[in-house]
């Protein structure tokens, strides 16, 4: 088996100006966050990206700037989720021509698909590239949820599809029936549903997360204790973060946007979804709150 992938792999939100262009001065200054933060890869565009608003030149550009400004430092993984394969397997193939470490893709997202067409859909993905596939679950309407004997069989008979993000609920006894079924070929599972269930999913087995990047330095603290066994300082830290992914649960890339705002890493929380913030005045005061009692925690990776 080669290194396994393993620890804290942050999904990097897009960040957009007030017109809604891609900010690549911002996604650079993200990711230098991210690096300084200390976590394990980091992933993008997928999900927290708003991958779904990118044109597909704007996701390359994203790809690009990513695996530059990473400069090997870390694990990149390129989210290359389309409608379908053939549309996945260019933007896979771009990504390994620039030397991402894997790519990530959840089955064709605007409609449901067949059995027959999935297969077929990572079967193609794998033909394409030789880099590492992370299969993406993630439940309905976004995703289609796979049971895990259909995902161990993609892993048992189709080349490079080794990993699994999971992010069907529950996630831990998805992650521990995966590993019961999916035979050694499978190189590991990492949560994802933003980290509010790594310590059930650790104990199971897990082998990361992939929580959206507003946090970084928290969740690279929690993940650190567990790989040390030290579970109580773990908890703790997890208790004191879990009301503000709750709360960004409710709220999504709109919050993790505002956190990030905040913090100085980018210049807007636009979303091109909604031609900029649903925030209202209420939404702004709860998380004021929420994030004075989470800023101690941080250990200088905050822009001022």
């Amino acid at each position: 088996m080669a290194s396994q992938m393993r620890g804290v792999y942050v999904i990097l939100c897009t960040p957009f100006d007030e017109g809604g262009a891609l900010d690549e001065e911002s996604l650079r200054r993200q990711i230098r966050f991210c690096l300084d933060a200390g976590v394990h890869g980091v992933v993008g565009p997928a999900n927290a990206s708003e991958f779904w608003t990118l044109t597909d030149e704007e996701r390359r550009r994203f790809a690009r700037i990513m695996v530059e400004e990473v400069a090997g430092r870390v694990p990149t993984v390129v989210g290359v989720t389309a409608g379908s394969a053939q549309a996945a397997v260019e933007l896979a193939r771009h990504a390994q021509q620039i030397g991402a470490s894997a790519v990530m893709a959840m089955p064709p997202h605007a409609r449901p698909v067949p059995p027959a067409a999935l297969w077929d859909y990572y079967r193609a993905l794998a033909e394409a590239v030789a880099i590492p596939i992370f299969i993406q679950n993630h439940d309905a309407p976004l995703g289609t949820r796979l049971g895990p004997e259909f995902i161990a069989r993609l892993v048992s008979e189709i080349d490079h599809a080794w990993y699994v993000k999971e992010e069907t609920l529950p996630p831990g006894r998805a992650i521990s029936a995966l590993l019961e079924q999916a035979g050694q070929r499978l190189q590991g599972v990492m949560g994802g549903i933003g980290g509010r269930y790594l310590l059930d999913e650790y104990r199971r087995g897990a082998c990361g997360t992939m929580p959206a990047c507003q946090m970084a330095d928290v969740h690279v603290r929690i993940w650190e204790a567990l790989e040390a066994g030290d579970e109580r300082t773990a908890r703790d830290l997890h208790a004191r973060l879990l009301p503000l992914l709750n709360y960004e649960a409710l709220h999504g890339v709109a919050m993790y946007k505002e956190v990030l705002r905040r913090w100085g890493v980018i210049r807007t929380n636009y979303l091109r979804s909604v031609a900029g913030n649903p925030l209202d005045a209420f939404d702004l005061r709860e998380l004021d709150a929420l994030l004075s009692e989470i800023e101690p925690l941080l250990h200088g990776t905050v822009a001022r």
